[in-house]
Order: structure tokens, then C-alpha cells, then sequence
């Protein structure tokens, strides 16, 4: 089992971390997220999200590449992503 400090190693901070934030397409969904990333990420770009549409509109999945300074700042963010009750993954 890999513990915390294991995981630390396999990365070296500060570094661009990428996150895909999938959920059902719905108004006010990006914003939603980017208010969860901006809270995490003070510095993070709202211009640099990208934004995919599924194959059939359904869902909508955008990618927010963040200045990570540390494990815990990635792992809270995670944490709120993922518990968004617009949100259906976090990867």
C-alpha cells in the first residue's frame, strides 16, 4: 500500500497540475467550477479551462491545468471538486 509520503515523491512542487472536471451539461456549471478551482488556485487563469462537449451534449468535461504548490492544496481541491453535487468526476 503507498503511503502519503510515497505519493508526495512522484511529485516535485510547484508544478502544472492538469484536473478534468466532468459533469452534466447545465448553465452555470463552468463557473461553479471555476469558483471551486479560483478558491484552491488564487492564481489559476479562468482564460486556460478548456471545455469539451460529449458526443451526444449530455455532458460537458473541462480541463483546468493548475499551479500546484503542494499535495494538500491538490488533495482539498479534489476533495470540494468532487463532492460538487454538479459534478459527476473528478480526474
Amino acid at each position: 500500500m503507498e503511503t502519503v509520503s510515497e505519493a508526495e515523491s512522484l511529485l516535485e512542487f510547484p508544478c502544472a497540475f492538469p484536473m478534468k472536471i466532468v459533469g452534466r451539461t447545465r448553465d452555470g456549471f463552468a463557473q461553479a467550477v471555476l469558483e471551486v478551482v479560483v478558491r484552491h488556485a488564487p492564481d489559476f487563469d479562468s482564460a486556460s479551462m478548456e471545455m469539451r462537449a460529449s458526443r451526444e451534449g449530455n455532458y460537458i468535461s473541462l480541463t483546468c491545468t493548475v499551479n500546484a504548490k503542494s499535495r494538500e492544496q491538490l488533495d482539498n481541491l479534489y476533495r470540494e471538486l468532487s463532492g460538487h453535487p454538479h459534478v459527476v468526476m473528478v480526474l
